[in-house]
């Protein structure tokens, strides 16, 4: 057996695997108290099972669309098997909260490696309880359950880290190409959570408008000047308030020009960004009459990504 000085694990939401794990990844996300804010646990799963009654079938068709599965397992695994294979002190692997492999399964095989020194690395660069939170806690129950007593680091934000900044730059320049960024407007979309999670402190807004302002500055430093750089969010869920501007309203502001749409609190590729911005908002800038209309693809398992959580757990 393989002797590890240490396991890091890679934190994310998950995606469906297959069609018939829509259900169950939509009634996990939406019993969470951290996306449904609803204390008393019985009312929670209530009308946690209407929005789940109400959206699975329009989620279904989304990753039929995708070819029948969410493309963040897949691409998640290729990462943790590109830092195996320049690390074989680390035992890479990633814990999905909404679906298989959940965080139980995941302690338990690092319990039967007999590793007790663990990195926890969040997928999300801008820290929110929405996101991040639920991730580590999660995680935290799951060690706790088994009785497992492991050195813990965490890793839970690095939306201004400088590898970061010069990571997205990079996909931003490959995307454009060698044309003229001063034809294109750059619009920078994040997920967006309910305004009164902000009103309570949550500092995820104030994070992504800081990786804009440094995000702009290594553009310029590069001489790479677009038109203009635009922060938005997209995926609104209900009817409450959310932050914005909006995503979709963003670009039919913008429909006389060329854009490109670099998917700011996402590192692995998944439904909002395959689907939501490469399908969806295609079809709309294709009504739209824009002439351009360009998606980034998320850092995925890219040097430049791999060469960051490498940089963040030493």
């Amino acid at each position: 057996m393989q002797n590890y000085k240490k396991a890091l694990v890679l934190l994310n939401m998950g995606g469906p695997n297959n069609i018939n794990e829509v259900s169950v990844f939509l009634k996990n996300m939406f019993d969470d108290p951290c996306i449904l804010s609803i204390k008393n646990n019985m009312f929670r799963s209530m009308i946690g099972s209407m929005i789940v009654n109400s959206r699975v079938e329009k989620s279904k068709k989304i990753y039929e669309a995708l070819g029948g599965y969410s493309p963040i397992t897949e691409i998640t695994f290729a990462l943790t098997k590109k830092l195996q294979e320049r690390n074989k002190d680390i035992f890479y692997t990633y814990a999905m909260r909404y679906v298989p492999p959940y965080a139980t399964s995941v302690v338990q095989e690092i319990m039967q490696k007999n590793i007790n020194d663990i990195i926890l690395f969040s997928m999300y660069p801008q820290y929110s309880s929405t996101t991040t939170y639920s991730s580590f806690q999660d995680i935290a129950n799951a060690i706790k359950s088994l009785d497992f007593y492991p050195k813990i680091t965490t890793i839970d934000r690095y939306s201004s880290n400088d590898l970061f900044i010069r990571a997205i730059t990079k996909t931003i320049i490959n995307t454009l190409s060698n044309d003229n960024a001063q034809k294109f407007v750059l619009i920078l979309s994040s997920h967006s959570i309910p305004v009164s999670r902000v009103r309570d402190g949550d500092p995820y807004q104030k994070e992504c408008e800081e990786t804009l302002k440094l995000l702009k500055q290594e553009l310029e430093s590069n001489n790479i000047n677009f038109k203009d750089i635009i922060l938005s969010y997209q995926s609104k869920i209900g009817p409450v308030k959310w932050i914005g501007p909006y995503t979709c309203d963003v670009i039919k502001q913008n429909s006389k020009d060329n854009i490109i749409i670099y998917p700011l609190s996402f590192t692995i590729d998944n439904s909002e960004t395959k689907y939501e911005l490469c399908i969806q908002y295609k079809e709309l800038a294709d009504k739209l009459g824009i002439k351009d209309y360009r998606v980034c693809s998320c850092l995925n398992y890219s040097d430049e990504f791999v060469e960051l959580i490498e940089h963040l757990a030493t």
